[in-house]
């Protein structure tokens, strides 16, 4: 709520969030899905249209309920990704071009800082307005703003301005707009939280707000007790944090229902991998962590994970350890359908940063040690991907993967 340590009069954070994303691009594309119920997704809905939400469609759900409470009328069309991250990356180029303070969230939401723009934008709603316009020209798609002095209230905002609208909450008017929702509303109170709330009376931040933070604090403890006070009487000094290093990067891809052959895992795991091992290195970031994530088609999941000795960008590294997780994960499978594979590198560092790993005394040849090993196969890594830069990604492909269909990975932030 502030700004260079002074507090932040305007409300002039914007939270922008693309409505109903998937869909939306789909709709674009495609004039005859518009105004009509459409699910992306086949066994499993990844995202929905309005038509489809206002007939109680929600994400994930299995697709045969998806489509019975559509009656008959839904359109269900396939994922496609890479349509949704140029979409995405369109929309981020009008963010950065309105305002250098973009706070990226997801690929269809962020935060906007505005406040100082007056003389040369106008206001933030007008901006806001103005932003809502560009990218629905521009770029094809409906935006929801929230407009606020702080970055849960324009979250808040836009939530409750959608669809295709702008809400703003005045700095004089954040009690009366926040008093009324229910305690769910806050970050940070998930579905256990919001039962103790419930079970002492508490279901509005209204409530909460006046039962107090040392009370609220004996009750959830004082980390949280006191987070959820502070949001609850309007004060989050968050900024709007720019240029910030992602600590993670990830890809995965809905599987669909039932059993899946283990070959066929390790075939998806393997693209996956190649992608990632491309990202990382692009982003000279190296990793520490690598971890595996399942889903299966009775809803539930299963996360693995295992960290190597030295950070490294290098793909036969990263394959090896994805695989090593998968075998781990195996037992799990039997009896029950894969509908994701996911993969996240965590534990990012700088690649100039790497701290070199030295042996002593063991008399192992300079050709064969892992530094000298590691040498060869980043050679091979980045003229892998000097190809694939310049002829297309599949370009150049693993015999294990030719007449495979390249697996769609989830749209990510923009680089």
């Amino acid at each position: 709520m502030t700004i260079d340590g002074r507090p932040r009069t305007e409300a002039s954070i914007l939270h922008a969030d693309l409505d109903s994303f998937y869909a939306s691009v789909e709709q674009r594309d495609d004039p005859a899905l518009r105004g009509r119920p459409v699910l992306v997704g086949g066994s499993v809905v990844v995202a929905a249209s309005y038509e489809a939400k206002a007939l109680g469609v929600r994400t994930p759900m299995p697709g045969h309920q998806a489509r019975a409470l559509c009656r008959g009328r839904a359109i269900t069309v396939s994922p496609r990704f890479a349509e949704y991250t140029a979409a995405s990356r369109a929309v981020f180029a009008v963010f950065e071009d309105t305002t250098p303070a973009v706070e990226g969230l997801s690929v269809d939401e962020a935060f906007l800082d505005v406040a100082g723009l007056r003389r040369i934008a106008g206001t933030p709603v007008q901006i806001a307005e103005r932003l809502r316009h560009r990218i629905r020209a521009e770029v094809g798609l409906p935006i929801t703003i929230g407009v606020a002095r702080t970055k849960f209230l324009a979250k808040v905002a836009s939530g409750a301005g959608k669809p295709d609208g702008l809400l703003e909450v005045a700095p004089d008017a954040e009690l009366e707009f926040l008093r009324p929702l229910p305690v769910r509303s806050l970050w940070g109170v998930g579905a256990k939280t919001e039962q103790r709330l419930v079970a002492v009376g508490i279901t509005r931040v209204g409530q909460l707000a006046d039962l107090g933070e040392e009370r609220l604090s004996a009750l959830l403890g004082p980390g949280p007790g006191g987070h959820l006070y502070a949001l609850a009487t309007a004060h989050d000094p968050r900024p709007v944090q720019t240029r910030r290093r992602r600590r993670s990067i990830g890809a995965q891809r809905a599987l669909g229902r039932g059993p899946k052959d283990p070959d066929e895992l390790a075939a998806v795991l393997m693209a996956i991998v190649d992608g990632l091992g491309r990202r990382l290195r692009a982003a000279q970031r190296h990793c520490r962590t690598v971890v595996l994530r399942l889903r299966f088609d009775d809803f539930g999941t299963a996360t693995r994970s295992r960290s190597v000795r030295r950070p490294t960008d290098s793909t036969a590294v990263l394959l090896a350890v994805a695989e090593a997780l998968l075998d781990e994960a195996m037992p799990l499978l039997r009896g029950r359908g894969c509908t994701l594979i996911g993969l996240s590198l965590t534990n990012l560092g700088e690649a100039a940063a790497e701290q070199l790993t030295f042996t002593f005394g063991d008399g192992e040849p300079a050709r064969t040690s892992p530094e000298a090993t590691d040498r060869r196969v980043a050679g091979l890594d980045r003229m892998l991907d000097q190809v694939r830069d310049r002829y297309g990604r599949q370009a150049i492909t693993r015999g294990r993967l030719v007449h495979r269909p390249s697996p769609d990975e989830t749209p990510r932030l923009p680089d």
